[in-house]
């Protein structure tokens, strides 16, 4: 798995979404979620996307259109 993304979750998801309109499975780490339900607090880099790395062709494009647009 290769990390595309690390970001706010409103960030993550609108890139989720583009990225899985092409066909492409995307995992949602939301470190957040997980620092409350352990009973701490997360202030680093809220959410993490990741691909298979074998996709990253696929979706490169999609992933830079992306980022310039935010």
């Amino acid at each position: 798995m290769m990390k595309v993304f690390s970001g706010s979750d409103i960030l993550a998801s609108a890139l989720k979404e583009k990225i899985e309109e092409i066909g492409v499975e995307v995992l949602k780490k939301d470190n957040i979620q997980s620092a409350r339900l352990g009973g701490f607090g997360n202030l680093d880099l809220a959410v993490e996307l990741f691909i298979d790395e074998r996709y990253f062709g696929k979706v490169n494009d999609v992933i830079e259109q992306f980022r310039m647009d935010i």
